[in-house]
């Protein structure tokens, strides 16, 4: 049974984890978001430099189109009360080649499931980029990530496969109106119900 002070305690663990340290540039900072009382769950990839730094999530350019998505302003996405933010990395895992390297793997193995049993009013996990899908869809995820976001009514009401929202996810968007015209309604949705509107 979840009870707020065992989350309390969870979460002061996973801020204390250095199980990456080594691996991690700018070291260990895990930056996550949860509330007992979450009815969505956004998983994500792992923390940018601006992320970082500041210790909130998704508080950078790719957050400002994923709350246009959500259909949210950045108070509401704040709430605990609605979202639970929980990345499959926690802490920021430095460059490769084109940008951010991949999550540590690490993260999501030793403490998604912790986590989540902490979260018993949640109703559908928000799978943000192919990290995401690949840990929680498995053999059901299709060959692309497109592929995926297209078939999400299949993944419905538990999970619900995005895009990353970064600069390129613009370049995506036009070439897939699909996304636009169903799959941000269906988010949208989601999002009224769990607010209970």
């Amino acid at each position: 049974m979840a009870s707020k002070r065992a989350l309390s305690k969870l979460l002061a663990e996973v801020r204390a984890c250095e199980v990456c340290r080594e691996h991690l540039p700018l070291g260990p900072r895990p930056v996550l978001s949860v509330g007992s009382s979450a009815r969505l769950a956004i998983v994500g990839q792992a923390p940018g430099t601006r992320v970082h730094e500041s210790g909130t999530p998704w508080d950078d350019d790719s957050g400002d189109h994923l709350r246009a998505w959500l259909g949210v302003d950045r108070e509401l996405f704040s709430s605990v009360d609605l979202f639970a933010i929980v990345p499959m990395g926690f802490c920021y895992p430095g460059k490769r080649a084109g940008g951010d390297a991949p999550p540590r793997p690490e993260c999501a193995p030793l403490w998604h499931a912790r986590l989540f049993e902490q979260l018993p009013q949640l109703s559908t996990v928000l799978l943000v980029g192919q990290y995401a899908q690949a840990y929680y869809l498995g053999k059901s995820r299709k060959k692309t990530l497109t592929a995926t976001v297209r078939a999400f009514e299949d993944y419905l009401p538990r999970y619900l496969p995005l895009p990353h929202p970064s600069w390129r996810s613009r370049i995506w968007m036009k070439k897939n109106p699909w996304f636009e015209a169903e799959v941000l309604p269906a988010l949208r949705e989601r999002v009224q119900l769990a607010r209970g509107l």
